[in-house]
């Protein structure tokens, strides 16, 4: 008589036995595929993509700033509403190229005479507004580009252009 209440329980101890090693088993595996899948999600986020020396090229940092300085201002006089006015200009190229400062430098002459004529053929109405001196700007640089390119340079090494000082009477 003994015997027989002993089996029972130990039909029900290996059937939870059995249910959980099976419930162990599953939650392994999901905790095993969750941790591959956050490790392939982590790759993705943080794993450096493409091609090295593109990146190298990314984190080189820009040369400093050169600048040259087209002095004396450039003094021209246009006509607005039948009155003679006169625009004085200061302006300073940059480029980060040591070579397009000494192209610069050395045709002077012919950056002051292509920006002497550029200057005198501005309206005194559009070049008072803020747009119409930065579209004079970028007239500017355009024409600095292109002496450049007529010399042998490279022209997009010429940056940018900027106006120090605008006096206009």
């Amino acid at each position: 008589m003994a015997d027989v209440p002993v089996l029972a329980p130990a039909a029900e101890d290996a059937a939870s036995a059995g249910k959980s090693k099976k419930t162990l088993i599953i939650v392994m595996v999901l905790a095993v595929l969750l941790l591959a899948g956050g490790g392939v999600g982590a790759w993705f986020a943080f794993a450096p993509h493409g091609n090295k020396k593109h990146q190298a090229a990314k984190q080189e940092p820009p040369a400093p700033a050169l600048y040259v300085a087209l002095d004396p201002p450039f003094v021209v006089n246009f006509e607005a509403d039948q009155q003679v006015r006169f625009l004085q200009v200061t302006a300073q190229l940059m480029s980060r190229d040591p070579v397009t400062i000494e192209l610069l430098k050395t045709n002077d002459p012919v950056v002051r005479n292509d920006l002497l004529m550029l200057f005198g053929g501005q309206k005194y109405s559009v070049v008072s507004t803020r747009e119409g001196k930065e579209a004079l700007r970028t007239q500017t640089l355009a024409a600095v580009r292109k002496i450049v390119a007529g010399a042998g340079g490279k022209p997009e090494k010429v940056e940018a252009v900027y106006f120090t000082s605008f006096v206009m009477q």
